[in-house]
């Protein structure tokens, strides 16, 4: 596969892909190549070269690194990699991300599946996989890519930004791509859990009070103070800034700490559900 369908509609991609597919046209017929022998040269077919130069996909890297060497261009295509980097991820992704990145505590709720930035990429292919209407293969792959590169985040200095994610008992139970992703799933849990600006809880089954029957969400606070709020819903995802709404899930999301077992006790539940997946 040689690209990444594009997203028509969104503008901040357009205007990158225009100066891409303008760059990589003018390179290619100052090099005296049509389409069809270009994308023989390079190893893909004429109609993703066409697609590509019509802004309808977004190349590969190893696209643009086939095309700079092919066409001498110096390492001048191959710097278009930077350009993008960012924009063959879903729009919504990119804005998630940026608020993500822009964060200095996020607190996450999820009742359904394992919060995203905790996923492994097994699970997050199970997942994509299992969506109806369903992915193409490129589509999953796509989505896969995206939600691994938000999980950056984690990776950073602890201590610059504090994370806190409760996560229903359900969750570690739903064996979504089968028992060995979820056992690896768990661990993957664990291994988080002991991050130190991270606080993983898990609120149990078994508990009278849950105050997140209503879905998944997130509470993030910025650096300049501003807190937003990200609801998750099928088809009405969206990003909340008036304080009324971001105040009352800023409220629940400390109830449902205030619910959920101490980190340490999660950690040492996780360990349990993952015991039973051994047996």
């Amino acid at each position: 596969m040689g690209g990444w369908q594009a997203d028509l509609d969104d503008e901040e991609a357009g205007a990158v892909m225009r100066t891409v597919v303008r760059q990589l046209k003018l390179w290619r017929e100052a090099a005296g190549f049509t389409q069809a022998e270009f994308g023989t040269a390079i190893g893909y077919g004429e109609e993703l070269v066409s697609s590509v130069e019509r802004g309808r996909r977004i190349p590969r890297p190893e696209y643009l690194d086939a095309a700079d060497e092919v066409l001498g261009a110096g390492g001048k295509i191959a710097a278009l990699k930077e350009d993008v980097a960012e924009i063959r991820y879903p729009k919504k992704v990119r804005d998630l991300k940026k608020l993500e990145a822009e964060a200095v505590e996020l607190g996450a709720y999820n009742n359904s599946v394992i919060q995203g930035l905790l996923q492994t990429e097994e699970y997050a292919r199970a997942l994509f996989n299992s969506r109806r209407p369903g992915f193409t293969e490129e589509e999953v792959e796509q989505q896969v890519a995206a939600r691994l590169a938000r999980q950056e985040i984690l990776d950073l200095v602890a201590g610059r930004r504090a994370f806190s994610f409760v996560q229903c008992e359900s969750t570690l139970r739903r064996p979504i791509g089968g028992k060995m992703v979820l056992r690896h799933q768990l661990e993957r849990l664990l291994e988080i859990a002991k991050l130190r600006n991270v606080d993983l809880q898990i609120l149990p089954l078994d508990r009278e009070e849950n105050s997140g029957t209503d879905g998944s969400f997130r509470v993030l606070t910025l650096k300049d103070g501003t807190t937003v709020a990200f609801s998750e819903a099928p088809l009405s995802s969206r990003v909340m800034t008036a304080p009324k709404e971001t105040t009352v899930l800023g409220m629940r999301y400390g109830v449902l700490r205030a619910q959920a077992l101490s980190p340490r006790d999660s950690s040492a539940f996780i360990e349990k559900v993952l015991g039973e997946t051994r047996t």
